[in-house]
């Protein structure tokens, strides 16, 4: 009589991990595709859209303020559409997406200056005992300031300018990036830097090879609030900081609410937000996941 030899037993991942060395022969359940990994992170999403949606129409619908206080949905996403695409309006083609670009300009810029000068104030502040003792305190003091705090002081110094905006944001921003920073490398573990010592990583190689490596997971999760105070204090002086002939978010919010443009007041805000979801999403979201996969916290 034939033998019948029949297949090995697929397991899923879990199960293999369980099964340990005996189940090395064993073929492994297929990797899920790049479309229902994706389609895992987007659905709920979509679904906190559509219930805020919903929410807010149903606000709405209950007549708490009227229509032309507080518009429905749609018309907001109407008004947000027609200043993306109209080419003729008498603010200018693409208003919306100009506004856009010159406060993403702002940002970037703003931004990038808060994470050199936080990056360097924070090493220097974890590693020197008198440096932490001076001036530590005095990081989470600066970042606790609220934003409209130094708003005067930037104007009196850099007047109506684009400085001035600036100069709010690298203090709303560098701080949080500092602590983030300090945080870090306070948890590092002791072992990691007795060990780079041993292999011979003095100096600036420490610093390269153990210490910002092993207070990644820290410097990335004080650059990603430190995102959100930069963004926050943008908003916060492009709505004082009017500077003519510069279409932004903020001078969009301020011009929709003196002309008490409802729709467009709440389509600059949505547009705001859209801002901040895609960012998180597209750039802190992916450097976390690559971040955990690293350190094996995670597979996603």
């Amino acid at each position: 009589m034939a033998l019948e030899i029949q297949d090995p037993p697929v397991l899923s991942d879990r199960e293999a991990e369980i099964a340990g060395l005996d189940a090395l022969d064993v073929p492994l359940a297929s990797a899920r595709g790049k479309l229902a990994r994706a389609w895992e992170g987007l659905w709920p999403k979509l679904t906190a859209l559509g219930l805020f949606l919903f929410a807010w129409q149903a606000i709405v619908w209950s007549h708490w303020k009227p229509d032309y206080v507080l518009p429905g949905p749609m018309t907001v996403l109407n008004k947000m559409w027609h200043d993306l695409v109209d080419t003729g309006g008498a603010a200018g083609p693409h208003v919306l997406l100009h506004a856009a670009g010159t406060t993403m300009q702002r940002a970037v810029v703003g931004y990038g200056m808060s994470v050199v000068i936080g990056v360097v104030v924070g090493l220097a502040v974890s590693r020197s005992r008198i440096l932490r003792a001076g001036v530590g305190s005095m990081i989470t003091g600066l970042q606790t300031m609220p934003t409209i705090a130094w708003l005067p002081l930037a104007v009196l110094l850099f007047k109506l300018s684009e400085t001035a905006i600036t100069f709010v944001v690298v203090m709303g921003a560098a701080p949080a990036i500092a602590n983030g920073v300090i945080s870090g490398v306070d948890h590092i573990p002791p072992v990691l830097l007795r060990a780079g010592r041993v292999l011979g990583a003095r100096g600036l190689s420490a610093y390269r090879f153990i210490i910002l490596p092993a207070a990644l997971p820290g410097l990335v999760a004080g650059l990603k609030q430190g995102w959100a105070f930069a963004w926050r204090s943008l908003m916060a002086g492009e709505l004082i900081v009017i500077i003519a002939h510069k279409p932004s978010l903020g001078v969009r919010l301020q011009n929709a609410r003196d002309f008490s443009d409802a729709p467009g007041l709440m389509a600059a805000m949505l547009a705001i937000f859209v801002i901040g979801v895609v960012i998180d999403s597209l750039f802190f979201g992916v450097l976390e996941r690559g971040i955990r996969r690293r350190w094996g916290l995670g597979s996603r």
